[in-house]
């Protein structure tokens, strides 16, 4: 069983722990490309259904066209990309936040000498890759003034506070699904978390606690990821907004 527990994810990997080299296969390069230099730490994995959430660091690189390997999640911590297909251009920048449709025909370029990123990967490798024809619209770059006007109430007031949620990304088997969600002030009582969770937050702050008393703060930048089955509650004291990233299955 996937352990449960609030983690909050730094950028350099837990504290003691740090970011482990990886094997990298030479073949997975477009021609000419050099071979990059790549670095990961897995905050949580569940092989089970195929989930990954973590830190990914890369050297310069230019994959070779090919289905990409999962549904993502990403926020660029450091570098650019662009996501390449014969549909279209899709740049990424340092900021940014990013979901990939599992199979669509892409290939990542990457000019910048490093990159890191957070990332949340749903990918079951005992799934055959989904054949996609055409990469159009498959990468999603979120921004919160670009889901603005897409925000819509929600039916079910949570905590005592107001809710609005817009949909950026859903994935084609409807288990995964990423937005932008926002609340005025609220509390809610200590109860397990129904979905794996990563959020970002964009404004306010969240003050999480676990059921044996542990307290999590966050505030405007941070992420954390919350997995299914964590007892724990929510109180925000100000409005708050944040990306989200969930997995349903």
């Amino acid at each position: 069983m996937a352990k449960t527990g609030v983690i909050r994810l730094e950028p350099d990997g837990p504290v003691g722990e740090g970011l482990q080299p990886m094997e990298v296969d030479p073949a997975g390069f477009a021609p000419g490309s050099a071979v990059p230099e790549q670095t990961i730490h897995a905050y949580f994995s569940d092989e089970s259904i195929g989930l990954t959430v973590g830190v990914w660091t890369t050297t310069g690189m230019q994959e070779k066209p090919g289905p990409y390997p999962g549904d993502e999640f990403m926020y660029l911590l450091d570098g650019r990309l662009d996501m390449v297909s014969d549909a279209e251009t899709v740049p990424v920048e340092t900021g940014q936040s990013f979901a990939v449709r599992n199979g669509i025909p892409v290939s990542w370029t990457q000019e910048a000498p490093f990159l890191r990123k957070f990332f949340l990967l749903l990918h079951d490798e005992k799934k055959p890759v989904p054949e996609i024809d055409s990469a159009k619209g498959g990468v999603v770059v979120m921004g919160p003034m670009a889901l603005e006007d897409k925000l819509e109430p929600e039916a079910e007031h949570i905590g005592g506070g107001e809710q609005r949620d817009a949909l950026a990304f859903t994935n084609d088997d409807g288990t995964m699904y990423v937005g932008i969600w926002e609340t005025t002030p609220f509390e809610t009582e200590m109860a397990p978390f129904s979905v794996h969770e990563m959020c970002q937050i964009l404004e306010g702050e969240a003050i999480i606690t676990e059921e044996d008393g542990t307290e999590h703060r966050f505030g405007p930048g941070e992420f954390l990821f919350i997995p299914k089955g964590t007892v724990c509650s929510w109180k925000c004291d100000v409005p708050l907004r944040k990306y989200y990233a969930i997995v349903d299955m």
